[in-house]
């Protein structure tokens, strides 16, 4: 079966609020095996939500919206289904009882307007809600299924998963499963990528899609069974087949962080790591104490944000701070080196750079960054020009430092 979603709201068409209840619904809908191809947002306007619904009647087979279920004349979308289904409004005692029992319990005043809410086109059902006044509507309409389920995301979520979803598989939705497995790439552009998987985009059980992250590549492997373990079975050969054409640039699935992988390389080899950084100001830092356990490897971070503290702090050579300048490939090794040598660790990272947006030259333009890591007296650098915001460039360099960890712990003896 497929689905389609409508979620009604004025304040989601202007940007006030972030639409979490599509994320969760297309989560749930694919756990479910059901498909959904498409989800609109529609304003609070009876007339442009009745034609929503009416044109997703035409494509699918599950109409789902979300909102619109409250007691004020905002609310449309118990008329708005009516309209569409030329159906008429009747009053359901159980939606009734319901909203009278919640405001008795709590022993406050019912305001007559919540009795809107007892109101359901003819035949619907309720799905309970023990969370709030506004009842789900279920409706089997010439073959279509229709749900509504209230806005707020608390509802939205109980009611989604313990009232609407076991009602669609009594329904026979969702008779299979879609399993998703997400392989995470970093250190190649998503062009770059493209072409190495090209000839495995064409695929229709397993499907193959490229999702371009901030500093790394996504790679979802997507298939249909009747099981999950069938599902595995499909998955498991295209992503034997990614892995092997981008073994050297596949750090983790899933859940993982870039982070989280370097943590446990460093715990498994007992390393130890201190990180001293100038333009991203503590991010890197954030990032690898984030991680549960972190404390097993992680030791210290120095925010050298000014030149003195470079000199006072990491021993950076003012010499070489007046002569290459504090962005440069030797302050970066010497940021690397002495937080090595003051934390008393295994390995150090020094990060230098211009975050922007102000402060760049043509000699050095704002997104430069340099990024050394000291192992034991081994040392390498790495030069980067980031382009974005100035917090996207910061998140770029972390984001390069911990590869280029990940990288020398993959060929750690």
């Amino acid at each position: 079966m497929q689905a389609e979603a409508i979620f009604t709201g004025t304040e989601l068409l202007l940007g006030q609020i972030i639409n979490t209840n599509a994320a969760l619904l297309c989560q749930e809908l694919a756990r479910a095996g059901i498909s959904i191809f498409r989800q609109v947002v529609v304003g609070d306007n009876l007339q442009r939500i009745k034609e929503a619904i009416q044109e997703a009647g035409k494509r699918a087979d599950i109409i789902i919206t979300c909102g619109g279920l409250g007691p004020t004349e905002d609310d449309l979308t118990r008329e708005a289904l009516a309209e569409a289904l030329e159906l008429p409004l009747e009053e359901n005692p159980l939606a009734k009882e319901h909203i009278i029992r919640f405001f008795t319990v709590r022993g406050r005043p019912m305001p007559p307007q919540n009795l809107k809410q007892a109101l359901f086109p003819k035949g619907a059902l309720p799905l309970d809600n023990p969370w709030g006044t506004a009842l789900g509507i279920f409706l089997k309409h010439k073959d279509k299924l229709y749900a509504c389920l209230p806005g707020p995301p608390s509802e939205f979520s109980k009611m989604l998963k313990e009232e609407l979803l076991p009602l669609l598989e009594q329904y026979g939705a969702g008779k299979e499963i879609i399993l998703s497995r997400v392989l995470k790439i970093t250190g190649l552009g998503e062009s770059t990528v493209e072409e190495k998987v090209r000839d495995l985009l064409k695929g229709t059980n397993p499907t193959l899609a490229i999702l371009a992250k901030t500093g790394e590549i996504h790679l979802r492997i997507t298939a249909k069974a009747c099981d999950s373990q069938m599902a595995q079975e499909l998955i498991k050969p295209l992503e034997e087949q990614i892995r092997e054409r981008l073994k050297d640039h596949t750090f983790g699935a899933d859940g993982d962080t870039l982070e989280g992988v370097v943590g446990n390389l460093l715990t498994r080899k007992g390393l130890t790591l201190a990180v001293a950084e100038s333009c991203t100001g503590g991010l890197l830092a954030h990032r690898l104490t984030n991680i549960p356990g972190s404390s097993a490897y992680f030791r210290q971070g120095v925010v050298a944000y000014d030149n003195n503290i470079k000199v006072k702090v990491l021993g950076v050579n003012a010499k070489i701070l007046a002569s290459k300048g504090a962005v440069s490939e030797e302050v970066a090794l010497a940021m690397a080196r002495g937080v090595r040598d003051l934390a008393g660790t295994d390995i150090g990272i020094g990060i230098t750079g211009i975050a922007g947006p102000g402060g760049g030259t043509p000699a050095k333009p704002v997104g430069l960054v340099y990024l050394a890591l000291n192992c034991q007296g081994n040392a390498q650098v790495r030069r980067e020009l980031f382009q974005g915001p100035r917090e996207e460039i910061k998140w770029r360099a972390t984001q390069s430092a911990l590869d280029m960890l990940w990288r020398h712990l993959k060929g750690h003896a």
